[in-house]
Order: structure tokens, then sequence, then C-alpha cells
């Protein structure tokens, strides 16, 4: 195939939707689990809280919808005490810089290798990263760590309440219908690649340490978009992701600016962001360059919603987009890396032979 014919291609796949692979009650149940800890929150006065509540909403995404109703009890349950421990590992190292990094190296590393060795289903270790990211980037504050890690808790715990609603609901009204096949993350993988735990966890951190060198405040956009551009299958669906989200970023930043000029109180930036979550669940398996367009508007709400930058909607566009791509580009950069047989051989051939050496 040559090169006009692999443009026409992907220009077509491009511009075509694919077809959905999810329940319409995922989208809706996923903006609820969302939705609450923001309305609750915002109540109470704390929107900031309210915004650690959502977080731990999202872990609603893991709830498998195949499988049978223990093994999806169980799913939802472990990706929880994920959640918590993803954001508290985060809160403790991020007195200082040198210390987030290599905490996230470590934890990327265990996340990543863990998700592996249980075959579990997407989006993988993803959330688990995102999460750690986005609190090792916080400010370090001793006195306030418990209060946040018990907000985030608290939304896993109602996300938790709602999927098990939703789980006797829909095998209630088809018990002879239920799963025989078991979905489960314990399933256990015995041929687990170590190396892509190294690769992942290196470009991951290295991506918040370079957010740090160039002097970002908040660097996590950078670890984050790595992380979403090496959740690829192949070296082909990393490039292609890279390129859509690039591009998705461009056009959803722009969204961004715009509801930035019209969206200005809490009550509508917690009204937005629900909106926001239901259209990406709706479009992330039909599209993934369309779903980014809202997927960058969204989470900018959602982790700058109580920030001063969100008075600077300029700014704000301007730094999320560099940080963005670069991040992008450092995952497929380490995409290449991960999938270059010759250099993983060599690395793993080089490693058998120094632990031959020293025998």
């Amino acid at each position: 195939m040559n090169w006009k014919q692999s443009f026409s291609k992907e220009l077509k796949l491009f511009f075509s939707l694919g077809q959905s692979r999810r329940n319409w009650n995922i989208p809706l149940l996923a903006s609820i689990c969302v939705g609450i800890p923001l309305l609750v929150g915002l109540y109470f006065d704390n929107l900031r809280l309210g915004l650690m509540g959502s977080l731990g909403g999202l872990v609603i995404l893991y709830l498998p919808e195949t499988g049978n109703r223990t093994s999806r009890f169980v799913t939802i349950l472990v990706a929880s005490f994920g959640y918590i421990i993803s954001f508290s590992v985060g809160q403790i190292f991020s007195f200082h810089p040198v210390a987030s990094v290599i905490a996230l190296a470590l934890f990327t590393f265990l996340v990543h290798w863990i998700v592996l060795m249980y075959k579990t289903s997407p989006p993988r270790s993803f959330f688990f990263v995102m999460i750690a990211a986005l609190s090792i980037c916080q400010p370090f504050h001793l006195e306030t760590i418990p209060t946040k890690i018990g907000a985030l808790s608290l939304g896993t715990m109602e996300a938790c309440i709602l999927g098990t609603i939703l789980i006797l609901w829909k095998t209630n009204r088809s018990k002879d219908q239920e799963e025989k096949e078991v979905y489960s993350i314990f399933l256990k993988n015995d041929a687990a690649d170590i190396w892509e735990a190294i690769v992942t966890a290196a470009f991951i951190s290295g991506g918040l340490a370079l957010g740090y060198a160039l002097g970002y405040q908040n660097p996590y956009w950078i670890p984050v978009s790595s992380a979403a551009i090496m959740q690829g299958a192949s070296l082909y669906h990393m490039t292609q992701k890279m390129a859509y989200r690039i591009l998705g970023t461009f056009v959803g930043l722009g969204l961004c600016w715009l509801l930035l000029t019209f969206v200005d109180t809490p009550l509508e930036i917690c009204i937005a962001i629900i909106i926001l979550q239901f259209i990406i669940e709706l479009l992330i398996t039909r599209h993934y360059a369309l779903a980014v367009i809202f997927i960058t508007p969204m989470t900018i709400f959602l982790s700058e919603a109580a920030s001063p930058l969100m008075a600077e909607p300029s700014t704000l566009v301007e730094l999320r987009f560099w940080e963005i791509c670069i991040g992008s580009i450092l995952g497929a950069l380490g995409g290449w890396v991960l999938y270059k047989e010759k250099l993983r051989y060599s690395t793993l051939h080089g490693l058998k032979k120094l632990k031959i050496g020293r025998k």
C-alpha cells in the first residue's frame, strides 16, 4: 500500500463513526457518578472537595458490562481500592519534585505490571496513573491529605453503590441470560511483560520530570497524555492516537475557550462537566478524536475548576495545549521503544548476560 492509499484510508477512518460497543446506561451512569459529588460540593460551598469526589466517581468506568454478578462486584471494589491508593501515593510524595518523579515511576511500574499480570480490560492502568499524576502535582499540605483522600473515597463509594444498583437491576431483569464467562481482574496472565511496565513507567515519569524542568506549575498533563497514548495496542494505534489526540485537543481547546467565555459560575461549570462526561462516554468507543474534543474541556474543568487560571481562558488554553502536545509525542516515542522488537530483544539479552556474568 503506497502513501496515497494509506492517507486515503486514514482520512476515511477519521471521518467515519465506529459502531458503539456499550449500552446507553453506561454514559448516563458515568455522568451521574461524576455529577453527584460536584453538586454536593457545590451545595456545601466546597467545590474543591466536590471535584475530588468526582475523580473517585470515575471508577464506574471499570465496571464490566459482561460477566457474572460476583465478578463485576469484585472488579469495581478492587478498582475503587486502587483509586484510593493512587491518590494517596500522589498526596504523600507531592512534597518535592524529585520525590514526585521517583514515586510516580515506581507506582506506574507496579500498577501497569499488575494490570498486565491480571489481564485487566480497558481502560487498564490509565485512570490509576492519571489520578496519581493529578494528585502528585498538587501543593503539599499535610493537614489536608486525610480530607482529600476521604472526599475521593466517598466518590468511589457512591460509584460502587450506583454500580451495584445497575448490576442488580440488569441481572434481575434477565437472570436466565446472565453471562457464563467471567471477566475478572483475577484471571492471572503468566506472560505479563515486565519490559512493557518498565518502559511505560520511564516515559510517564520522564514526562513529569520534563514538565518540572520546563517550569510548569502543574505539569500533570504531560504524563497523563503520555499514558493515554501508550494505551494503544500496537505502534500503529499509538501513532494514530497521537495524531488524533493532538488534533482533537486543538479543536477541544477552542471549545474550552468558547465555553469559558460563557460558563463562569460554579453551577454552570458543574452542569458543563456532567454533560461533557455523558457525550464523551457516548463517543469514546466510536471515534477517539471526536471524543478528545470533549475530553479536553471536561478534564480542564474537572482539574482546574477551583483554580484561579479559570479566570484567564487564553493563558489556560495555551498552557494545556503545549503540555498535551509534549505528552502525546513522548507517549508515541515510548510506544516506538516498546514495540521495537530488536531493541527489546537486545535489552533482555543484555540483562540475561549480566545475570549470568554475576554468577
